[in-house]
């Protein structure tokens, strides 16, 4: 059990990375099948199994999930994510006791399975237990959205945070049919403006990722 416990209605900053920097994911394929980890997992009683999940996502409707699970069984809101080669970012609101703990567990250890097979290893893929930290204020809400939703254009993956198909970003803007994060309630978003907020960053997060490793954690 955690020493720092959750509370509920809370909103967090939770981050992980892998192993020694180990990159997790390697295409499109392994980013998607952690997306439908996400979407599945944060319920806490699926009435069918992931791998017949994942079949319907595919021949059936991207929001299959709306007619197969109930509100009232969700553990965590997801209001932003980022996945990175080596890390993961997400922002979350802890809708049950321990929601966010089971959350993250499920979803490490059932990608780890798919990955470990795939690649033909052994062994834990992730670092010990994820980090969080707590988000008081709806302005830093705000702002952690867009570094989040900025990493991959810091960490030099793209020019623009709307071509990594593995974050949250493409919602925020209204150019995904994809629905994985609810954020309506806690943050008053704009999709133009909300592009515009992002963009205005682009330039200094990447001489900021330039000095970083001169940074102390």
């Amino acid at each position: 059990m955690r020493k720092d416990l959750l509370v509920v209605g809370q909103v967090y900053h939770v981050f992980t990375r892998s192993i020694a920097e180990f990159k997790v994911f390697n295409n499109d394929n392994e980013f998607l099948r952690m997306l439908g980890a996400i979407k599945y997992y944060q319920y806490e009683k699926p009435k069918l199994k992931f791998s017949r999940f994942m079949q319907l996502k595919q021949t059936t409707h991207n929001n299959i999930e709306y007619n197969l699970f109930s509100e009232k069984e969700r553990l965590v809101e997801i209001v932003a994510y980022c996945l990175m080669p080596t890390h993961l970012h997400f922002i979350l609101k802890q809708l049950k006791e321990n929601g966010i703990s089971i959350f993250m567990k499920n979803i490490l250890d059932s990608y780890s399975r798919y990955f470990n097979i795939k690649h033909k290893r052994k062994g834990p893929l992730w670092e010990g237990r994820f980090k969080n930290v707590l988000v008081e204020k709806d302005e830093y809400l705000l702002h952690l959205t867009r570094y989040i939703h900025l990493n991959p254009v810091a960490a030099g993956l793209v020019d623009n945070p709307e071509n990594w198909i593995a974050s949250s970003y493409q919602e925020y803007i209204a150019k995904s049919t994809e629905k994985i994060c609810k954020y309506e309630e806690i943050l008053n978003i704009e999709p133009i403006s909300y592009q515009q907020f992002v963009n205005d960053r682009v330039s200094y997060q990447k001489e900021l990722a330039k000095i970083k490793q001169y940074l102390l954690d």
